[in-house]
């Protein structure tokens, strides 16, 4: 999928919010400025939220409770040892809450198999390229209608 501006990263966020549930995660790959945050941006204002999004590098956790779907803003970039996320309690806010977790690489062999799996690239001209890994879990929840 070809998103041609920010603002196309943006509204994919938005409507993927109509399908967030309680327990989903959307683990987002990509480098440095290729649009994890600006899409998770968008799934905020689609729950409903208007402050505003950055990306929670260095509080690790950013939780958005009064929600349609709670949303835990996870960005994992300054993880280095995996031994640190227990201390997060990423599994027990699932009970309650969505994920939206940037780099999750950093997770390993922990991440869900049945997160919702977005590669964010930059190509051409400046645009993204959006690919998907989508797990039996999304069901026909991805592409978000």
């Amino acid at each position: 999928m070809l998103l041609a501006a920010a603002e196309d990263t943006e509204q994919l966020g938005a409507e993927l919010a109509a399908e967030l549930r309680a327990g989903d995660v959307i683990a987002l790959f990509g480098d440095l400025g290729a649009g994890k945050t600006t899409f998770t941006r968008g799934l905020l204002r689609g729950l409903g939220f208007e402050g505003d999004v950055g990306s929670p590098t260095f509080p690790i956790v950013q939780t958005y409770e009064e929600l349609r779907v709670p949303l835990w803003h996870v960005d994992l970039y300054r993880i280095e040892d995996p031994e640190e996320l227990p201390e997060l309690a990423l599994d027990e806010a699932r009970s309650d809450a969505a994920l939206v977790i940037e780099w999750p690489e950093r997770l390993g062999a922990l991440l869900w198999p049945d997160a919702l799996q977005l590669h964010l690239t930059v190509a051409q001209g400046g645009a993204r390229s959006l690919t998907a890994k989508v797990p039996p879990a999304w069901g026909d929840r991805w592409p978000p209608r």
